[in-house]
């Protein structure tokens, strides 16, 4: 395992849990474990673990790019890990509220609603 791929899997680790890490990490298969290798490494273990900036604003600024180009389906993933990097509600409001200025009010509309779930969500499990 390269340095990337160990800091990547510890920072992957940080944000988004140990229990997700090991199930996506138990249902990798020879057919989709060179695509999470490429995401440890690549994003894990050079976008997230990066020190430029903190946690809390990766994820802020994480959520805000996945509402602003569609990709609904790791919002949930991504409000979960906001208890492990800061984010707060507040923070995440904020984000997508930029979302709907500059890249269009439904999907901030769509984000704020699969947002406002998943922190349900957390509630009642807590």
């Amino acid at each position: 395992m390269s340095d990337k791929q160990s800091k990547g899997m510890a920072v992957r680790r940080t944000v988004l849990g140990d229990a997700h890490v090991d199930r996506a990490e138990a249902a990798k298969t020879p057919f989709d474990a060179p695509f999470q290798d490429l995401i440890t490494e690549g994003a894990w273990g050079t976008v997230w673990a990066s020190d430029a900036i903190s946690l809390r604003e990766r994820s802020m600024l994480t959520l805000a790019l996945l509402a602003a180009t569609g990709n609904f389906d790791e919002i949930p993933m991504h409000i979960r890990a906001c208890a492990r990097t800061g984010a707060s509600p507040q923070d995440v409001a904020e984000a997508f509220q930029h979302v709907a200025i500059y890249a269009g009010v439904p999907r901030a509309n769509h984000a704020l609603k699969l947002a406002k779930q998943t922190f349900a969500e957390m509630e009642a499990e807590a």
